[in-house]
């Protein structure tokens, strides 16, 4: 279907429609013919501040958008595009996955060794100021596996309500708390490896709790190590402009009982807002219904991903044949 002068939508076989027919994630790739002059950044990037309404309007029905087939072929391409949509920038404090900055505000997504996964979650659900939006962009796709999964948050609330509505009950009620043993430097074998320093940029206690502090912390000093409470937090969120009611939490990544062995840190630990534990049951349920819902669309080279974090759970697969190169860019 041609979408104005530039874009069109296609349809590929990973996707699954909405009720409404919609389809998530939308795909966009170039409006030109084969004969015609092949597109340049200059001209997406034109592109998207021309139909900014309309691309703010696709995101916000759809959840998420995946460019695919346009000219971005580099880190730096990749910040000029993110810097087209306007965005303010997120800055990435009180964030527990380990990154490095590349350029402008591109950072790499995950530090985490290539053979683990990362469970399904909201980027930054665990603080007070999280951002809205995220950008990921492919610098180099793997031979295989290291999809970046995605689910619409609002079906798994419903679902979840549906098999374990005392579960949702309390956390709409209670919210969730999570706590997190920090240690002074980084740990590279962990998801969530930022050392308190890197998760607060700084080497300054008094600073890092300041700083904490803002973003909903609490820190507790255990020799060098800081152990971090933020909480309780909403755990159910409502997504404004549609009203719906969305799984806004980051329960997958910081549950470590029996049902998410096979993504267990050791360092983080989730419990409902008034002390209760989180069911085993519920979760077991909760991590097969965000298995049969998700979409995992392959990685292309020059791919950007935009998506709405209100609405969207995203993770990571193990990557099988490396090397892989995601970059990510977070947005307010």
């Amino acid at each position: 279907m041609a979408t104005g002068k530039f874009f069109r939508e296609v349809e590929l076989p990973q996707q699954k429609a909405q009720e409404d027919g919609t389809l998530f994630p939308a795909v966009l790739y170039p409006n030109h013919s084969a004969d015609s002059t092949a597109t340049e950044l200059s001209d997406f990037n034109d592109a998207i501040r021309a139909n900014k309404p309309w691309l703010d309007s696709l995101l916000q029905k759809s959840g998420a958008i995946l460019f695919r087939g346009f000219p971005v072929a580099s880190p730096s391409d990749f910040n000029d595009v993110v810097q087209a949509f306007g965005y303010p920038e997120a800055f990435y404090v009180g964030g527990r996955a380990s990154r490095i900055k590349v350029v402008g505000r591109v950072y790499t997504a995950n530090e985490a060794p290539p053979e683990k996964g990362i469970p399904f979650h909201h980027e930054m659900a665990y603080v007070r100021d999280f951002p809205t939006k995220l950008f990921f962009f492919c610098d180099e796709e793997p031979g295989a596996g290291g999809e970046t999964p995605i689910v619409l948050s609002h079906i798994i609330y419903e679902k979840m309500k549906q098999r374990h509505p005392e579960f949702v009950a309390q956390l709409e009620e209670h919210g969730l708390t999570y706590t997190k043993v920090s240690n002074e430097e980084d740990d590279p074998s962990s998801f969530t490896g930022n050392g308190w320093k890197s998760t607060y940029n700084t080497d300054d206690k008094n600073v890092a709790e300041e700083r904490a502090a803002k973003l909903g912390a609490k820190l507790e000093w255990i020799g060098n190590s800081a152990k971090i409470t933020t909480g309780p937090l909403p755990a159910v969120r409502v997504e404004k402009q549609s009203g719906r009611k969305t799984w806004f939490n980051s329960l997958a990544v910081s549950y470590s009982g029996p049902a998410s062995q096979e993504f267990c840190c050791g360092d983080t630990v989730v419990e409902l807002g008034n002390g209760e534990p989180v069911p085993d049951h519920a979760m077991e349920d909760y991590l097969k219904i965000m298995e049969e819902e998700c979409v995992d669309i392959p990685w292309k080279k020059g791919d950007v991903l935009l998506v709405n974090n209100l609405m969207v759970l995203h993770g990571r697969r193990p990557i099988l044949k490396p090397p892989r190169r995601i970059l990510a860019s977070l947005c307010k």
